[in-house]
């Protein structure tokens, strides 16, 4: 039997519009079973923390556990190669960061281009740096150390929880906008650069804010300034760097990515579940007490964020010339 070609059309429309519609009823239904974080950080850590924050939240809402996976290593590249290798079903999801983006640089030769193999789905936390030094350095505001820098090149360490941090970056930027010349020292974590930045073993840190605060607070550091464009609440008083050095911006963030080709209903569904987390008072005051402020959005203003950071810190790390531990 020959069908008329309207009657053909019909069909073929209806065909083509079949896995629109699976895809709509599969979001709906999502998720149906446990889903992944992958998290390229140690337990315990604000990375970690964060995941478990929003997977909490996520597991409560959506009524399936979301299951925090620690997989350290490689400045996250290890956590980060397994998501992109997972099935883009939304049931393997990446807490990504700053340092995916300098690793985008910092790395010869990875076996994924973070940009292209992640979807962003939502940004969760950014959190400030704090340049911080030594209650004995000469220098008491940001001009000041930029005069005292210049006066003496080459002569103050700067210290940072490890090659190709923000905290280390952080630095290099301000070396690039400002011209002087510091020499940095890397540490393996925080605590032991505070340690030696406390005893005077440096002289400055672009520290992260948290385990920095408190030796503020007790007189036994002196806080310079915030490295993001808006001073922080936790210390309202501290100027940002960019009031003396326009333009300046470094910090530290985390959001939520997906691989590749994850379906963009299940993106937006769980884009409107993580800002409905970070729109919570008690959300909100966690993430506070990590020294972050709340990074809401759309996957697009995510996705623009990773793609200007990716840009940014490249022309750091090539001015640096830093290279992965």
């Amino acid at each position: 039997m020959k069908l008329p070609r309207r009657t053909l059309l019909h069909l073929a429309a209806g065909a083509a519009a079949l896995p629109a519609v699976a895809r709509i009823s599969w979001a709906q239904t999502y998720p149906t079973r446990p889903v992944r974080i992958i998290v390229g950080f140690a337990a315990g850590g604000a990375f970690d923390i964060t995941a478990r924050l929003v997977g909490q939240w996520l597991s409560d809402r959506l009524g399936q556990p979301f299951v925090v996976e620690n997989r350290p290593g490689a400045g996250t590249n290890i956590a980060t190669e397994a998501v992109v290798r997972a099935p883009a079903d939304g049931y393997t999801l990446l807490l990504g960061g700053a340092v995916n983006t300098v690793n985008a640089t910092l790395y010869e030769k990875l076996k994924f281009d973070f940009i292209r193999d992640i979807a962003p789905v939502a940004g969760i936390i950014r959190f400030p740096n704090l340049m911080e030094v030594n209650p004995s350095f000469p220098a008491k505001t940001v001009p000041e150390f930029i005069s005292y820098a210049k006066a003496n090149p080459g002569k103050i360490t700067f210290a940072s929880t490890s090659i190709g941090s923000t905290q280390h970056l952080s630095g290099e930027l301000f070396k690039m906008m400002t011209g002087v010349n510091m020499v940095h020292v890397p540490y393996r974590g925080a605590a032991p650069a505070l340690t030696d930045l406390i005893s005077g073993q440096v002289q400055v840190m672009f520290g992260p804010l948290p385990p920095s605060i408190e030796f503020v607070r007790a007189g036994k550091l002196r806080a310079l300034a915030v490295t993001t464009m808006t001073r922080s609440e936790a210390l309202p008083d501290v100027p940002t760097v960019d009031e003396f050095v326009p333009g300046y911006e470094a910090s530290g963030w985390n959001g939520i990515g997906a691989p590749k080709n994850t379906p963009a209903e299940i993106i937006d569904k769980l884009n409107k579940e993580i800002n409905a987390a970070l729109a919570d008072a008690d959300i909100k005051a966690r993430l506070a007490d990590l020294g972050g402020t709340t990074l809401a959005g759309s996957s697009a203003d995510f996705g623009k964020l990773v793609a200007d950071e990716t840009e940014k810190w490249a022309k750091v790390v090539k001015f640096s010339g830093a290279k992965p531990e």
